[in-house]
């Protein structure tokens, strides 16, 4: 079943199982109102187990580019398609939102971008690998993040 995200009152539906529940819930706020504020587009999600597809696209990617393949149980999933860009996010039960922005166009750049909600540790998948940024968010309260650029094509 899927859910429109509401950021104007941020909502665990989907995501009470995580022990930061309530914080990756203001992730997912704060990501659904980037996208409503900048492309008027309503950030929907649906259960991961709903759309195996998503997660073999993810898994796939994740594997072939850096060797990662996350231990956390996927809760939900999202995807759409906005200026030429493919782009899917996926919520963990850890707390870790993870998403790609797929260039739809050969010669425009891809990336999956990490991030972390408030009160988690970093996954041991993501230990040494990252540096993680610090960002403040109104909603999500402090975000840490990071990204790596997709050298494939997908």
């Amino acid at each position: 079943m899927s859910y429109v995200v509401n950021f104007e009152k941020v909502s665990t539906v989907g995501l009470e199982s995580s022990p930061v529940a309530k914080a990756l819930a203001g992730l997912r706020a704060n990501e659904a109102r980037y996208y409503m504020n900048k492309h008027r587009h309503a950030f929907t999600t649906k259960p991961a187990d709903e759309t195996p597809e998503i997660m073999e696209y993810v898994n796939r990617i994740l594997k072939e580019e850096r060797d990662i393949e996350f231990a956390a149980k996927p809760l939900e999933t999202s995807q759409f398609v906005i200026e030429s860009a493919k782009i899917t996010y996926v919520y963990y039960e850890d707390g870790l939102g993870i998403n790609i922005m797929y260039a739809l166009e050969n010669d425009a750049k891809s990336a999956v971008g990490l991030k972390l909600s408030m009160g988690m540790e970093v996954p041991a998948e993501l230990e040494k690998k990252f540096k993680f940024a610090r960002q403040k968010s109104k909603i999500a309260g402090e975000i840490r993040g990071s990204f790596f650029i997709i050298k494939g094509r997908y």
